[in-house]
């Protein structure tokens, strides 16, 4: 297997470099011969790294302890579903699945854009199989997966603890089909400077590749928080870690280039601002593998110290300037067909949009970077934590959320005065009955209530223009409620899927407020009989126990829950303890729509049956993963090709 897999990927360097030049002279000369040659190469780059990864996958499976990399990520009792998630554990097998998705996009790119987009494809194929050439470079030298071990072990190390959760199956995954993806956006609209042709074409050809992109970051983060909630056991799903963060920044740069094309499409406007938005956003998904593989910014997600950041950083700066040089250089052809004429229209609460999300993604980029870049010119490290972040985002973060209902009842080009308080009347009214009732319900600090408030706002705004188009729909077809919304969705699939994706943006920022700003904690020592509360719930303690269960002990300490004085069924809360690795927590939670109970053991004695309880009630956290379920589905429907029906 070390045999077989690295020479596939030395093979893979030679022909990504070939097919890098020879698509550069194909465009040049436009020679058809030397776009066949190009091709060809690309078919058999994608053939070598699928050999390669295959070769790692069955020296995993196989237990090949000689290979290192296989011995520091499995063992002999290992699980073939968490066996398969070690071949992105690592730095080295993560990187061979990054140059692999990019291999496999390098394909489906060329097979779909043969004869749709000749002008571009060469260009773009260039581009993609220089960013293929740097990731195999780093794999042969730099960091290669196959590489032998001096001594070979019985047994291997194992896969931390942390890593074996169900989450962590899809959420790297997710997360890099995400990063990845957006080089096919970022690689057609470097093809279109170098052509100059910068009309729509471009943006519609990779309107679907930015909104698959989008998606998988999306649920790769949410898969992340839920793996943090469940997994890491101190009470939260977002602690602003800066390997967090670097998920985050491309999906913020992301949704405003979304947004921002929506103008381009309809008016013809903004198109330096969306070049410049693409080439933002594909530079920070090489921000974050900077992040997660230079050892340079602390984080307890990262791979640890590498000889990979000088590397990275350099790529990066080719990235940034080569792509600043080429805007500059078609400025005259970059401007824009239309000017916003209006403030109270539609491309008005689009840029607007999209000046709250570059200022989001600064604040979060500087906060990030501020402890290493304050140690590399002090010598003394910034401590930026979670407040800097939250008082940061606060305020933009409503802003965004406002905009989404703002928006929804404005007009392209301008809309009356009329219109708006038409539009307005109900969203408003409900806002403002919503203002007492959130009082009496709790809500009675100023930030809290104000960005429940803009909720109801937003989503009452989204929901009654819904409405209207519905019960339009229903009247000219004479059908029920139910049909006319899926006719109405089916009809215009990019626009009300648009809708389903904002209202679970606002889902997900209503289990944001309800469980940043509501929770409420116990922390107690208890012995068995002992009780401990919380609002109105109750837990009685039975006692520890201790199993064992695949190579591994497990302490559970069990309670009885209590709610409003009825017994309402058991929680346990566990600490396992493997060979090798730090005891790892899994939390005990019971979900309701309203609630979470949230139990964490933070410490026990087996012998006296003492046990330290941190006993959490998080409000809305289920409406956070309601909310993604619907930004998914919202996003399925937007992508959907113009026949397909419901």
């Amino acid at each position: 297997m070390v045999y077989i897999g690295y020479h596939a990927l030395a093979l893979a360097l030679v022909l990504s470099a070939f097919s890098t030049i020879t698509y550069f002279l194909a465009r040049i000369k436009f020679s058809r011969a030397l776009l066949e040659s190009a091709h060809r190469a690309v078919y058999g780059t994608f053939t070598l790294m699928t050999t390669a990864s295959l070769a790692l996958f069955y020296a995993l499976f196989a237990r090949d302890f000689s290979i290192l990399y296989v011995a520091q990520y499995s063992n002999k009792s290992l699980s073939w579903f968490y066996t398969a998630a070690a071949f992105w554990a690592g730095q080295a097998g993560s990187l061979l699945f990054w140059g692999w998705l990019l291999v496999i996009f390098a394909l489906v790119v060329l097979l779909q854009n043969k004869k749709r987009n000749p002008q571009l494809l060469p260009y773009t194929m260039a581009v993609i199989n220089l960013v293929i050439f740097f990731f195999l470079y780093l794999l042969v030298f730099k960091s290669n997966p196959f590489e032998r071990n001096i001594f070979v072990p019985a047994d291997g190390h194992g896969l931390n603890p942390l890593l074996q959760n169900p989450e962590m199956i899809f959420h790297p995954p997710s997360l890099y089909v995400g990063f990845v993806g957006f080089i096919v956006p970022f690689a057609f609209a470097i093809a279109a400077l170098l052509t100059g042709r910068l009309d729509s074409q471009w943006i519609v050809s990779i309107r679907r590749w930015t909104l698959f992109s989008w998606l998988f970051l999306t649920i790769g983060n949410i898969l992340g928080m839920q793996w943090a909630y469940v997994e890491l056991g101190w009470g939260g799903y977002w602690a602003w870690d800066p390997v967090e963060n670097s998920s985050l920044l491309p999906w913020l740069s992301g949704t405003a280039f979304l947004h921002s094309i929506i103008v381009q499409e309809r008016k013809g406007m903004l198109k330096t601002w969306n070049m410049s938005l693409i080439v933002l956003t594909f530079a920070l998904t090489i921000f974050g593998t900077f992040v997660t593989r230079s050892g340079l910014i602390s984080s307890v997600h990262a791979f640890g110290v590498s000889n990979l950041g000088p590397l990275f950083l350099g790529f990066l700066a080719l990235v940034i300037v080569g792509s600043l040089i080429l805007i500059v250089y078609r400025a005259r052809l970059l401007k824009g067909e239309k000017n916003i004429g209006a403030w109270f229209s539609k491309e008005m609460s689009f840029l607007l949009n999209n000046l709250f999300f570059i200022a989001l993604t600064v604040g979060v980029f500087i906060g990030t970077i501020m402890p290493t870049l304050s140690e590399l010119a002090g010598g003394e490290k910034m401590t930026v934590n979670a407040e800097f972040f939250n008082r940061m985002a606060t305020p933009i973060g409503l802003a965004i959320f406002l905009l989404i209902g703002v928006c929804t009842l404005l007009s392209w080009g301008a809309t009356s005065g009329r219109k708006i308080f038409a539009n307005v009347l109900i969203p408003g009214i409900t806002a403002i009955v919503s203002v007492p009732v959130l009082y009496a319900a709790g809500a009675r600090q100023m930030k809290p209530l104000l960005a429940l408030v803009i909720t109801v706002f937003a989503v009452m705004a989204t929901l009654v223009d819904y409405i209207r188009g519905i019960l339009v729909r229903r009247r000219r077809e004479n059908s029920n409620f139910l049909l006319a919304l899926l006719s109405l969705t089916a009809k215009n699939k990019r626009r009300y899927g648009g809708y389903i994706v904002h209202f679970g943006i606002l889902l997900f920022f209503l289990g944001i407020v309800g469980s940043s700003s509501f929770s409420t904690e116990t922390y107690a020592t208890v012995k068995p009989g002992d009780s401990i509360s919380n609002g109105s719930f109750r837990l009685d303690y039975t006692g520890l126990t201790r199993s064992q269960s695949k190579g591994m002990f497990i302490d559970a300490a069990i309670f009885k829950v209590y709610k409003n004085g009825k017994f309402v069924g058991p929680i346990r809360s566990e600490k396992h303890i493997h060979p090798n690795f730090q005891p790892a927590t899994e939390v005990g939670i019971r979900s309701s729509l309203k609630q979470d109970l949230y139990v964490i053991l933070a410490d026990y004695d087996l012998d006296s049956q003492a046990a330290t309880i941190s006993m959490l009630i998080n409000p809305l956290v289920l409406w956070i993963w309601i909310g993604g379920i619907f930004m998914i589905a919202g996003v399925f429907i937007a992508m959907a090709p113009k026949k397909f029906k419901f």
